[in-house]
């Protein structure tokens, strides 16, 4: 008996000695220069063969044995450093990095490379520095996040002056867009010619376009992360620039010196203006303001309040006037539990507003989407070689569909409101991303959702609940008639869901150099975008799953490679994938969705399926650098008869989805000849988008009527354009006071006139049939100056 006592005494002392030698460094990362923090900053002690990053407050955690270490960090952007250390108990340690080009004191600094990253989990992610995004020249001159992210591989849009963007053949409703952790529901402004985040107050962005982390959910093809700046909490900074059609002004500053922060951030445009001037009664224009407050309690305890509000305003001759447009506002509140355990907790309200007027015909339109959010996530740090990710997520939805209302007494107009819609959102989540071996590593979670359809409304009740019925004698769907009305209380559940969403993703590591990499996904959307255009306009309207619009389901597998070369000068990605998706909503022939109180009548669930191959050679070094990407991929989708006797859309075949796009490649490339003049270029090419042409006609009733053949076995032409930038600073050693740049830029160089749509007609001289090409933009020539102080 004593002998065991003694062992067990031995083993205990062992194991309390063995605990003790265990040290935590923990602590924060910020811009040297500005104090921001920095999200995603590789953090890597060499003895050790391990490491951790920043999440997305800049905060850091690593529990190591006793000892002296080398520590290494690295973040895209900015100088590499080199620190020793000396660990003999657990410690806070708060980093400062600074911008390529500059130097610190007392540590080893190296260039930062674009480098793959071989050793993380992360694969089908994308993430693009804000430095990067301004050398990248688009139309007008205008910095455009939104156009950026379209030079990345399985990225695409529908064209030209196009709102949204396309990920691996998806919708565009299936993006995650967030802005502050706060849902963005239209991401364009004057109807997609620009997006709606001003450049100037974004401080980080990534791109998930497959192996998404549990934490996100709602969405199919993509999460896309912004954050805002905080603002410098030790001096006052201005910035801001003077384009061709809009300017921007932002000012940031310290609420209380090293503790607290403000920044606020406006933008506006003013080509309506010259329009005036022209004696032309037509305007467009559009304005939004960023704002953000942060300030620390203590060292355990930070509050940030972040806010956005946009507008765009339409007016053709004062007879039509259209508004719409973002709203949102997030206050969150991160707890440091302990030196591994971080938290925060996000109270979000947003909302999508949409208006108009008609002058001409006494009424106003209204509709909108309202979300409510609160979230509570959870960073635990268990050790080198694992971290636990965990939270809960509850959303409610308040949809107004439309509202009429006279403005005229005696316009004979009455008020109609289309049916409000309710709904409530609450998932669970965990994440574990665990070091296996030094060459295995595996990200594994799961997402519990649940949805709830929630009244007070009266639901139409159909026959075998069919709300959409088949005429055989035709051949076509028609809407059904209702046989009954069922009257739901408010709150009462109309419809229910729920759905378990794993994710994985394993890294193999070959060598320091090379990996493999493979991750699965599924996920669940309970919201859909009522639209049957290929690109989402603001008079689309957002609806909530129930028995007709069932959740649509997707799961997605993808495989990499992922190689450095040349001493990192060079870094290559190749990876495929394949995606399938149940319930995907179609439309049938003619649906009418306009205002329509009854929009089940006018959909059927399909399948959909794409597949492809991304690769990406991107050139880190030197005065030039850059990458080129290039997809190939297939986007389909399959909705089949439910019967025997149904034909289904399409013959109930397989058939291109509006998003498919079979070739799609893009170079970027920026030149540094100087410290004062630097040069961008961009080359997108990319497979027509698919179209239904008329393939014959027939005369009814002395009218010409054109027939149509399958969908979408047609496509526009080729589009594709090259654009340059060049970037003159004239005082680039300046550091204080007044600062300035300008940025030239020529949009389609050589006036590629990319086909928009092509409408056929009868000719009015010789009554021949015709194609007509539409086209938006040739050369457009493009200045801005920003400045800075």
């Amino acid at each position: 008996m004593k002998g065991k006592l003694k062992l067990i005494t031995v083993l205990f002392f062992l194991t309390v000695v063995t605990y003790a030698q265990k040290v935590t460094i923990s602590g924060t990362i910020k811009d040297k220069k500005t104090t921001e923090t920095l999200i995603g900053v590789n953090i890597y002690i060499q003895e050790l063969n391990t490491g951790t990053s920043t999440n997305e407050y800049g905060f850091y955690s690593l529990t190591v044995p006793t000892g002296n270490y080398t520590i290494k960090l690295s973040y895209l952007g900015f100088e590499t450093i080199e620190e020793t250390i000396e660990l003999n108990q657990s410690i806070k340690i708060d980093f400062s990095l600074l911008e390529s080009g500059e130097s610190l004191e007392e540590v080893i600094v190296t260039s930062n490379k674009k480098r793959a990253d071989i050793k993380n989990t992360e694969m089908s992610v994308n993430k693009l520095s804000i430095q990067t995004i301004k050398k990248i020249p688009v139309v007008l001159g205008e910095v455009d996040i939104i156009k950026s992210i379209l030079q990345l591989p399985g990225v695409t849009n529908a064209g030209e002056g196009q709102s949204g963007f396309n990920v691996r053949g998806g919708s565009a409703d299936q993006n995650l867009i967030l802005l502050d952790e706060a849902t963005v529901y239209n991401s364009s402004h004057l109807f997609g010619f620009f997006s709606v985040f001003n450049s100037d107050a974004i401080k980080d962005l990534k791109l998930y376009k497959g192996g998404i982390p549990a934490r996100f959910g709602g969405r199919l093809s993509s999460v896309l992360d912004i954050y805002q700046k905080e603002g410098n909490k030790d001096d006052y900074k201005f910035s801001g620039g003077v384009g061709v059609i809009s300017s921007r002004l932002m000012a940031e500053g310290p609420i209380e010196k090293g503790k607290g922060s403000f920044l606020i951030a406006g933008r506006a445009s003013y080509g309506h203006l010259f329009l005036k001037l022209s004696d032309n009664k037509n305007s467009a224009s559009f304005y939004d303001l960023n704002t953000k407050l942060n300030y620390s309690l203590n060292e355990k305890n930070k509050l940030f309040l972040s806010g956005y509000f946009g507008r765009d305003l339409f007016n053709l001759n004062n007879a039509f006037e259209n508004t719409y447009g973002n709203t949102f506002t997030n206050l969150r509140w991160n707890h440091l539990y302990s030196d591994k355990l971080f938290s925060n907790m996000s109270m979000i309200y947003s909302d999508y507003y949409y208006g108009l007027k008609f002058g001409t015909l006494d009424f106003n339109w209204k509709s909108s989407i309202q979300n409510f959010n609160l979230k509570y996530d959870f960073k635990h740090y268990l050790g080198n070689s694992t971290n636990l990710t965990y939270g809960i997520n509850s959303q409610y939805y308040s949809f107004n569909p439309g509202i009429i209302e006279p403005t005229d007494s005696n316009s004979g107009i009455i008020r109609k409101q289309l049916d409000k819609k309710f709904a409530f959102e609450p998932a669970l989540y965990f994440d574990v991303n665990q070091n296996i071996s030094e060459k295995l590593s595996i990200n594994y979670g799961l997402r519990y959702s649940m949805f709830y359809r929630l009244g007070q409304q009266e639901v139409n009740i159909y026959a075998n609940n069919q709300a959409v019925v088949f005429n055989p004698i035709f051949k076509i769907y028609e809407k059904a008639t209702p046989i009954g009305i069922k009257s739901y209380n408010k709150n009462e559940t109309i419809a229910s869901f729920n759905n378990l969403e794993p994710r994985v993703a394993v890294t193999y590591v070959i060598n320091n150099s090379q990996s493999i990499k493979a991750s699965y996904n599924r996920m669940s959307q309970y919201l859909h975008l009522i639209s049957n255009t290929q690109s989402p306009t603001p008079l689309d309207i957002w609806a909530p799953s129930d028995d007709f619009f069932k959740p649509q389901i997707l799961d997605q597998v993808a495989i990499g490679y992922f190689r450095n070369f040349n001493d990192e000068d060079y870094s290559l990605e190749i990876e495929t994938f394949y995606k399938k998706i149940k319930n995907r909503v179609d439309y049938i022939d003619g649906a009418d969705l306009i205002a329509n109180n009854s929009i089940e009548q006018t959909i059927l669930n399909g399948k959909g399926r794409s597949y492809g191959v991304e690769m990406m050679l991107r050139k880190n070094s030197g005065k030039l650098s850059g990458w080129i990407s290039y997809t190939l991929s297939r986007a389909e989708q399959q909705t089949p008869g439910r019967t025997e006797i149904e034909t289904g859309i399409n013959n109930g075949k397989w058939y291109k989805s509006g998003y498919d796009k079979l070739h799609n490649l893009s170079v970027t490339a920026t030149y540094n000849r100087s410290d004062k003049w630097s040069f961008g270029s961009v080359f997108s090419l990319q497979s027509g988008q698919p179209v239904t042409f008329p393939d014959g006609q027939y005369e009814y009733g002395g009218i010409i009527v054109p027939s149509f053949g399958l969908r979408n076995e047609n496509r526009l032409p080729t589009y594709h354009h090259l654009d340059l930038s060049a970037t003159y600073i004239p005082k680039p050693k300046k550091q204080k006071g007044w600062q300035g740049e300008w940025i030239f830029s020529i949009y389609n160089v050589y006036n590629r006139q990319n086909a928009a749509s092509i409408n056929f007609q009868q000719n009015e001289n010789t009554g021949a049939n015709e194609a007509v090409k539409f086209s938006i933009f040739g050369i457009v020539p493009g200045i801005t100056y920003n400045f800075k102080f």
